[in-house]
């Protein structure tokens, strides 16, 4: 009984990096040489699959996480691919200043949207590393109020549209850029 628990649970915290990366292999963006990042990575495999369509990426966490996302980015990318890919320390609202402000095309999360109490910290990050031409693009389940809460802040800064539904798997896929001054009006 208890195998079947662990096995249900890391396959539903899995499926929104899975149906996140479908949708990325499905070609709907062009990840050739662009500048990605993936925040909150746990085992990094949505980073890993936009490094194997083409992207420059930097797969992000916090930093006792780092060790095993290295590991998996060793032990899952092509020698030719590893340097397309950086591992690095990200703990959202804190020491941004690491990172230039938008300069990533597309920022990347797979279920980062679950503890209220980093909302705002969220927000500042994706503030800070979304440039006027980044799109973010995340994944999530809408299992209580305070997802569609994280939504409604979201869609205060950026324009937030959702651009995929796996019934099955029951995940979302939000698109999200900075609002243009005419949209404000």
């Amino acid at each position: 009984m208890w195998a079947y628990s662990v096995t249900r649970t890391v396959s539903l915290l899995l499926a929104q990096a899975i149906v996140l990366c479908t949708y990325l292999e499905m070609g709907t963006l062009n990840l050739q040489g662009r500048s990605v990042v993936e925040l909150g990575a746990g085992t990094g495999l949505v980073g890993i699959v936009a490094a194997l369509l083409g992207a420059h990426v930097t797969i992000t966490d916090r930093k006792i996480a780092l060790e095993f996302l290295q590991s998996n980015v060793q032990a899952n990318l092509p020698h030719d691919i590893r340097p397309n890919v950086v591992v690095k320390e990200l703990t959202w609202g804190q020491n941004l200043e690491s990172f230039s402000p938008g300069e990533f095309d597309l920022i990347l999360g797979a279920d980062i949207i679950y503890l209220e109490e980093t909302f705002l910290d969220l927000l500042e990050t994706l503030e800070h590393l979304c440039g006027e031409r980044s799109l973010i693009l995340l994944s999530c389940r809408i299992r209580y109020e305070r997802d569609q809460n994280f939504l409604k802040m979201l869609g205060e800064h950026f324009a937030v549209s959702e651009v995929h539904y796996d019934l099955e798997k029951d995940v979302h896929i939000y698109k999200a850029h900075r609002k243009s001054q005419k949209e404000d009006l």
